[in-house]
């Protein structure tokens, strides 16, 4: 299911000056630190950074504080297809189920970082 508008609008606040918003891949957590606890969690991939936000326990769509800070260059994943809970991604330490739309949002974020698989620029000097 799509985020709310709103959801995104709220994500942006919690970014540095400039950064535009790639993919936002909403999950609630399996296990935070080794603990059992189901949190809201939200994956901000900007042109800049990756930056998971914490939501809380009863707040879907509203980000509280930043969890961390990624280096754009790393992976997120892997994405593990769980036989109960469905998409299962690894992240900052965290294990965050996603709904299977934002599996595609995973790979591209990975595939921009990777530019393994990507075709050369048929005209560089453009």
């Amino acid at each position: 299911m799509p985020l709310p508008a709103k959801a995104r609008e709220r994500c942006r606040e919690f970014l540095e000056d400039g950064e535009r918003i790639q993919y936002l891949i909403p999950g609630i957590s399996l296990y935070i630190r080794g603990i059992r606890t189901r949190a809201a969690f939200f994956v901000v991939v900007t042109d800049r950074s990756i930056t998971v936000l914490y939501g809380g326990r009863f707040r879907r769509y509203t980000p509280k504080a930043v969890y961390d800070r990624l280096s754009r260059r790393t992976e997120i994943g892997p994405v593990e297809v769980h036989p109960s809970l469905g998409p299962v991604l690894t992240v900052a330490e965290l294990q965050l189920e996603i709904d299977e739309e934002y599996v595609s949002a995973v790979r591209a974020a990975n595939l921009e970082v990777s530019r393994d698989g990507l075709p050369e620029d048929p005209h560089p000097d453009l």
